[in-house]
């Protein structure tokens, strides 16, 4: 299975995913209790992943599977991460409001190029640096709105700590996806098993937050597990397993691709997303989301393509003399 091919996918589920979301809410509204659709989507990844390790284990040879705590104990640290990612994320919206944040989100784009390097010690040319920050600034782009709308000015008027988070929030993002690709990376395991440790604990991490929140609430509306499916229609469900593939898609890509695909494949989702939304919610075009289009399409095509597709390498004109070695060499040889 091709690299582009899973991106490409990716892509079209993360672009699905928030229209789903949106036509599973009832006038605007949640009827069922939206912390458990990460847990069950973490549940779906661990029992499909757990299925193909299964299929993998009644072949001859075993699959690589490395059980020592040591390495064990590594797989805990992104649901950590992302725990407190999460927390940043709603400190920082008490800040700034949706549309700065949204703005904000989009440094994660070049956090993640300098973790890439900083981390995992992989080397970027000088025009995939430059591919980098387009793609920062056209998905940016996109997201601004008119100078005559109200929230126009509110981008540059947040506090300082509203900014201040929203670059830890970016941090934290790439820290999770490049320390999961290092987790991919470390040792060549069956993927299939490094997903059933790191989908264990996604599952643990999820629960442990519904109990929280049964506590918070007092039992109100009953334990989790008796209210877990209130409010469901195949539209949740559908929200469900696309977020659960998306997670089996990201772990495949960080395993035999890397974090700058995922990046490239969730931006260029955000924008399906808002062109899908022109039929579906009668969401109205802006110049800006056109310049946003253009503008990461050519850093798609800057960072993936060949260098001898993005420079005119001049060619080198031959000179009199080599062209007479050249044919005197030619000469001894058809002689001997």
């Amino acid at each position: 299975m091709q690299w582009y091919f899973v991106a490409s996918l990716l892509t079209v589920l993360t672009s699905s995913q928030g229209i789903l979301t949106t036509l599973s809410q009832t006038n605007g509204k949640y009827d069922y209790d939206y912390a458990t659709v990460p847990f069950l989507a973490e549940v779906f990844k661990l029992a499909v992943s757990s299925f193909l390790l299964w299929k993998e284990c009644q072949k001859s040879t075993l699959p690589k599977m490395t059980t020592e705590w040591k390495t064990v104990a590594l797989y805990p640290i992104p649901s950590v991460i992302y725990l407190i990612h999460n927390n940043v994320q709603f400190a920082t919206l008490t800040f700034v409001d949706t549309s700065t944040y949204q703005i904000m989100g989009n440094l994660k784009i070049v956090t993640t190029g300098i973790l890439f390097r900083l981390f995992l010690g992989r080397r970027l040319s000088n025009l995939q640096w430059m591919a980098i920050v387009l793609l920062a600034v056209g998905t940016t782009t996109s997201q601004v709105k008119g100078c005559g709308e109200a929230s126009c000015d509110s981008i540059f008027s947040a506090p300082i700590q509203g900014y201040m988070l929203g670059v830890l929030s970016a941090c934290l993002s790439a820290l999770a996806g490049i320390y999961t690709e290092f987790l991919m990376k470390k040792n060549n395991d069956t993927l299939y098993w490094q997903n059933v440790q790191l989908y264990t604990f996604g599952t643990i991490f999820n629960l442990a937050r519904l109990i929280l929140d049964d506590f918070r609430g007092g039992f109100e509306n009953g334990p989790w597990w008796q209210r877990i499916f209130n409010g469901y229609t195949i539209t949740t469900w559908m929200v469900v397993l696309n977020l659960g593939s998306t997670g089996l898609l990201v772990s495949w890509l960080m395993k035999h691709a890397d974090n700058i695909v995922k990046v490239y494949s969730t931006s260029m989702a955000m924008l399906l997303t808002m062109i899908l939304s022109l039929f579906l919610f009668n969401f109205k075009p802006t110049l800006q989301l056109f310049l946003g289009i253009i503008i990461c399409m050519m850093s798609l095509h800057m960072y993936f393509a060949p260098p001898n597709m993005l420079l005119d390498m001049p060619v080198t004109a031959v000179k009199p003399d080599e062209e007479r070695l050249i044919e005197v060499s030619v000469d001894r040889r058809t002689h001997s």
